[in-house]
């Protein structure tokens, strides 16, 4: 009887793409436990305290294993895995589905594994407001988010990627989540990072119009509007 499993593709060496594929998840999986015990440690010791050879001992790794990894301690606390997890639930939408939808769906999507790494999400965030040479990096991990933003408002509604309404559309998007994460890091987390994600989406929905910006809105501003305007990259 033949197998149902799809073939896979041979690459030089005897390898196939599956063999790569597993082995990149097992790479990914070891960075992502080697980052949990990182921050444990900066958060208990100190970030300039705690050493890649104090890191590695917690892990069970030899300190040459670690730079396999990453190349520094601050690529450890850099490492964003929540970003991949993003893009795909992004891909995984509706074609047809408004922009603002999609958005609000990922953020559900998301939600969830926020809750459950919290104590995580904060102490990484923590450790990049207070941490000199962290700080000096979010603009390189801002423009970064941006760029893949980009690809997909481009990929979602058949523009070039260098179009400027998709490239201002990106930026302003990627500008308010990360307003949002700085409240939320602000608050230290007592509301969760979804909530001021989506209180960002609602600025943008209102149109944020400076001509009508005055005194807060009774009730707090936290209520919600039915679509966001994105419609630059829609149009």
């Amino acid at each position: 009887m033949a197998s149902t499993e799809p073939a896979k593709s041979r690459r030089p060496g005897g390898t196939t793409a599956g063999t790569i594929g597993l082995r990149a998840r097992k790479k990914q999986k070891t960075r992502e436990a080697i980052q949990r015990v990182a921050l444990r440690l900066f958060e208990r010791q100190g970030y300039e305290q705690t050493t890649i050879e104090q890191i590695a001992a917690a892990v069970e790794i030899s300190p040459s294993t670690f730079f396999n990894y990453f190349p520094n301690k601050e690529d450890v606390v850099m490492l964003d895995i929540y970003d991949p997890m993003a893009i795909a639930m992004f891909k995984e939408r509706p074609k047809d589905e408004p922009l603002n939808v999609s958005f609000r769906r990922v953020l559900e999507g998301l939600d969830s594994i926020f809750e459950r790494d919290r104590e995580l999400v904060l102490a990484r965030g923590k450790l990049m407001m207070e941490v000199p040479e962290l700080r000096a990096r979010i603009w390189d991990e801002l423009e970064r988010t941006q760029t893949f933003v980009t690809v997909l408002l481009a990929e979602r509604t058949g523009r070039k990627r260098d179009d400027f309404e998709v490239r201002v559309t990106a930026r302003v998007v990627v500008a308010a989540l990360y307003e949002a994460s700085l409240e939320w890091f602000r608050q230290s987390g007592r509301k969760g990072l979804v909530v001021f994600a989506n209180r960002a989406l609602d600025v943008l929905e209102s149109g944020a119009h400076l001509s009508t910006l005055t005194g807060r809105r009774a009730g707090g501003g936290e209520g919600r509007h039915n679509s966001i305007r994105v419609q630059a990259a829609r149009a």
